[in-house]
C-alpha cells in the first residue's frame, strides 16, 4: 500500500512575519492547528499577546518577538532567538507587506523606500537569514506571500505590483539556489479577499465596478489560502519548489 503524506506539522517550527492582524494572524493559527509551534512577530510585540494565548490553547508553543523586516539586525535577532528557543526553523511564511494607494506621479521618495524596504528587502533578508538555518539542518520550506499584482496590473498600484513581481522572481531564484540543500521556496499569490477593509472598498461605486469585472463577481473567502499554505509547508508539498501559485478565485483572468 502506498504511504500517503499528510499535512500534519507536529514537531515543526514555523516563523511567520506580520502576525499582529489579517492574514498573518490567521496563518499562525492555521499552522498551530496543524501541529506546529509558531514564532509570531510584529513591530509591536504587545499586540501579539492575544494570539499567543490562542496558540497555547491549541496545545502548541508560541514565541512572540518584535520584528521590523526593514531592519536586518532585527531579522537576525528574531532568527537567533528562534534557534535558541527551538533549535530549528522548518517553515517561514514571509507575510509582512504593505501598500500605499498612490499613483506613480504622486509617489514620494519616502513612500517608495518604505514600500520597497518592506515588500522586497524584508522578504530577501528574512529569507536568507532563515535559509542559513534551514541549509544547516538540511530541510525547510519558505513560503512568500505575493499578490495577483505579481503578474497582473492593479489600478493605481504600480509600485506595489513592482515589488510583488520582484518577490516572484526572488522566489524562483532562491528556489534554484537552495534546491540542492533541501530547501523549498514557493509563493502564493492571493487576489482580493473578504476583509473589513476590502469590504468597505467594494461597497463603493468604484469597488462595485471592479467587482463586476471578476468572473465570479465576488471576493475570495478568508480561508482560501489555508490549504495551499499547508500543502507547501508539509510533506505533501516536498516536490514543489520555485512555483508561483495564484489563489484568487479567477479574479485575474
Amino acid at each position: 500500500m502506498p504511504t500517503i503524506p499528510t499535512q500534519d506539522l507536529t514537531g515543526r517550527v514555523a516563523l511567520v512575519t506580520g502576525t499582529t492582524s489579517g492574514l498573518g494572524r490567521r496563518f499562525a493559527l492555521v499552522l498551530a492547528k496543524a501541529g506546529a509551534d509558531v514564532v509570531i512577530t510584529g513591530r509591536r510585540v504587545e499586540r501579539l499577546a492575544a494570539l499567543e494565548k490562542e496558540i497555547e490553547a491549541l496545545g502548541r508553543k508560541a514565541l512572540p518577538l518584535a520584528l521590523d523586516v526593514t531592519d536586518v539586525s532585527s531579522i537576525e535577532n528574531v532568527v537567533a532567538k528562534t534557534k535558541e528557543t527551538f533549535g530549528r526553523i522548518d517553515i517561514l511564511i514571509n507575510n509582512a507587506g504593505m501598500n500605499v494607494a498612490e499613483s506613480s506621479l504622486n509617489m514620494s521618495p519616502d513612500q517608495y523606500d518604505q514600500m520597497s524596504d518592506t515588500n522586497v528587502k524584508g522578504v530577501f533578508f528574512t529569507s536568507t537569514r532563515v535559509a542559513d538555518v534551514m541549509i544547516e539542518q538540511g530541510s525547510g520550506s519558505i513560503i512568500n506571500i505575493g499578490s495577483i499584482g505579481t503578474h497582473t496590473v492593479l489600478p493605481g498600484s504600480a509600485l506595489y505590483c513592482t515589488t510583488k513581481a520582484a518577490v516572484g522572481m526572488m522566489t524562483k531564484s532562491h528556489a534554484k539556489e537552495w534546491a540542492r540543500y533541501g530547501v523549498n521556496v514557493n509563493a502564493i499569490c492571493p487576489g482580493y479577499i473578504q476583509t473589513e477593509l476590502t469590504g468597505e472598498w467594494f461597497k463603493s461605486p468604484g469597488g462595485e465596478k471592479q467587482l463586476k469585472g471578476f468572473p465570479r463577481r465576488r471576493l475570495a473567502d478568508e480561508d482560501c489560502l489555508d490549504g495551499m499554505m499547508l500543502l507547501l509547508a508539509s510533506d505533501q508539498g516536498k516536490m514543489i519548489t520555485g512555483s508561483i501559485i495564484t489563489v484568487d478565485d479567477g479574479q485575474s483572468l
